[in-house]
């Protein structure tokens, strides 16, 4: 095993810090953690098993040099069970079992974006067996929402009343798609959102540059890790500024570098912008002035209800072109409506 004794502890953001030494010094065995996507479920989700994991642990957290904290760092503790859709242990280098992977690799069916019955079973297995060494086991569930009903009622029991020393922390930016009886098992901890002045410094030590972080982080409801999404996918400030009017013109070109899911938001928040605008309230994800006088209370209306109904649908377009232009020019007709 490599050598950790320089390992250095991350810097965690100061809002999540805060509320990992929180979380530490309560009771329970399982808790849930809760909230919008972009405020850190994964990242305190993963820092709290960590911590319970490690050998060396301090009111803040994990030590981060013990063989425990490198075995987390490497996906490999034997002590720690992930149930996440497979599609996300993949983007995350989570590993999947033999049989999955293999499935996969032979191309006999897709990674799923649900968290698969047969992993809930794996989990329920993984509680029964002997520590491998350490005072606890801990079964992350990320993100819990992800559970279908069978899923959800298979680890039930097991979250109820785990076998010997495991915990359990579920992290969920949908909680409210949980069955009521997981929740009713958990500690529940609703995540806390940064100030302003918190998250601009903290995008700005991701190196985000500071023009265009104030404009994401608008674009991203003011939910910090999502800016740095959006950063990160190469959204600029000018081009998010100018996509409302892009858009009036009939420019697919104003959504056609995201992806049909990712245009299908942006243009989400477009229309609450707008709606919100006619109706006297202030928008929240563009500026005023970046807004054009387009569209009816009744047309936008109609426009938010067709976009949700292509969300459900958007990760599976036909032609991807052909959706973007559909996309731009149904909302071309809603923002050209008359009273």
């Amino acid at each position: 095993m490599s050598d950790t004794s320089s390992a250095v502890r991350p810097v965690l953001s100061p809002w999540l810090q805060g509320q990992l030494t929180t979380l530490l010094a309560r009771r329970g065995h399982a808790w849930l953690l809760q909230g919008p996507s972009g405020l850190g479920q994964y990242t305190l989700g993963l820092e709290l098993a960590r911590a319970w994991l490690c050998e060396q642990p301090t009111p803040q957290g994990a030590c981060y040099q013990c063989r425990s904290c490198h075995s987390v760092d490497v996906r490999t503790h034997a002590d720690l069970c992930t149930l996440m859709p497979e599609t996300l242990a993949l983007a995350l280098n989570w590993p999947l079992d033999e049989k999955t992977q293999k499935d996969l690799d032979d191309k006999k069916r897709k990674p799923s974006k649900e968290i698969r019955v047969e992993g809930a079973r794996q989990m329920v297995t993984f509680t029964q067996q002997t520590r491998s060494g350490g005072t606890t086991k801990v079964v992350f569930v990320y993100p819990a929402e992800r559970m279908n009903h069978v899923t959800a009622n298979t680890i039930l029991k097991t979250l109820e009343e785990p076998p010997g020393e495991t915990r359990f922390v579920l992290a969920s930016e949908a909680s409210h798609q949980l069955l009521p009886t997981i929740r009713s098992r958990c500690q529940t901890h609703t995540m806390v959102w940064p100030s302003e002045a918190e998250s601009m410094a903290w995008l700005q030590q991701q190196g985000v540059p500071n023009a265009d972080a104030a404009v994401l982080l608008r674009a991203a409801g003011g939910r910090p890790e999502d800016a740095l999404d959006l950063a990160n996918n190469g959204l600029k400030a000018a081009h998010w500024a100018s996509l409302p009017k892009a858009v009036l013109r009939g420019d697919v070109s104003a959504v056609s570098d995201a992806t049909p899911s990712q245009a299908i938001a942006m243009l989400q928040k477009l229309c609450h912008d707008l709606l919100a605008v006619r109706t006297g309230a202030e928008p929240r994800f563009f500026m005023a002035a970046d807004l054009p006088a387009a569209g009816t209370v009744s047309s936008l209306t109609q426009w938010s209800k067709d976009l949700m109904q292509g969300a459900r649908t958007s990760e599976h377009p036909y032609n991807p072109g052909l959706m973007f232009e559909a996309l731009v020019a149904r909302a071309q007709t809603a923002l050209r409506a008359k009273d």
